[in-house]
């Protein structure tokens, strides 16, 4: 019995859309990063990307547990001597909410060209609309 491993021709990429919208941000992260993988698939393959894109809207209204919104801090560095920055979630909410959800999403992603790779089948809007209608994406729900 031989192993079917999908080619490039076999593999069916789908579009889903992840309405944000009073849902926690852990979870709707957890599931995109899963349907960006492909591990929804009988299909899924390690070393290969079958994943779907996924479309994220209203990522504004993304809820987050407990104290992180005062607490969580986002933070990078410029690469320059003292350029460490530091953003409240709250902060980083009203400035840039759609980054928030693209964070969490890419940690969850594979450290690798692969992740990079999967990563730009991302879609996250701040509003309610997006651009992506003529590909028939299939609304899904998110619990919590």
């Amino acid at each position: 019995m031989k192993t079917a491993v999908p080619s490039r021709p076999e593999i069916d990429r789908a579009w889903h859309v992840i309405d944000a919208n009073g849902a926690t941000l852990g979870r709707i992260a957890s599931k995109a990063a899963m349907l960006l993988m492909g591990k929804h698939k009988p299909s899924y393959t390690p070393y290969i990307d079958t994943g779907d894109h996924v479309v994220v809207v209203n990522a504004s209204r993304v809820v987050l547990t407990g104290n992180k919104e005062e607490q969580k801090m986002y933070r990078w560095h410029s690469g320059y001597p003292g350029g460490l920055k530091e953003v409240q979630a709250r902060k980083m909410r009203a400035a840039r909410p759609a980054q928030m959800l693209e964070h969490a999403i890419s940690g969850m992603l594979p450290k690798s060209k692969m992740g990079k790779q999967m990563y730009r089948k991302l879609k996250v809007y701040a509003g309610d609309r997006h651009p992506h209608q003529a590909q028939k994406p299939v609304a899904l729900t998110v619990e919590g």
